[in-house]
């Protein structure tokens, strides 16, 4: 079976969030129209944001039903992620926190997905 390559996320306004994922990410979107944007991760993975009013077929759920997570090396990327993202005023969901599997923040898009940092607790 083929590992997934691509994450799609339902958005009010396509041209809105590739213009908030542009500056978050630091790279333009290798596409754009009036109901899609696609970025190419560094990963590998792509990023998709459709628009909620015409994804076929209709989309039953929209903004904050999940999550990105931003795996970085140490607490202090963490922080010093939380300091950029609240410079550039993203809005945050919780503020650096250790759980279980690491230090942690939320922010969220302009559609209320959750876009997470994290440093994993060493094993």
């Amino acid at each position: 079976m083929p590992d997934p390559n691509f994450i799609i996320l339902y958005v009010d306004n396509p041209l809105r969030s590739a213009n908030f994922y542009a500056r978050l990410l630091k790279k333009p979107p290798i596409q754009t129209s009036p109901t899609f944007a696609m970025f190419a991760l560094d990963s590998g993975m792509m990023l998709g944001l459709w628009s909620k009013h015409t994804v076929e077929p209709t989309a039953t759920a929209a903004g904050g039903g999940g999550e990105i997570a931003f795996s970085v090396l140490s607490r202090d990327m963490v922080d010093e992620l939380f300091t950029d993202w609240t410079q550039r005023r993203l809005v945050i969901e919780q503020e650096p926190t250790d759980m279980d599997f690491g230090h942690t923040f939320v922010a969220l898009d302009p559609d209320g997905h959750r876009l997470r940092v994290f440093a994993p607790t060493a094993p």
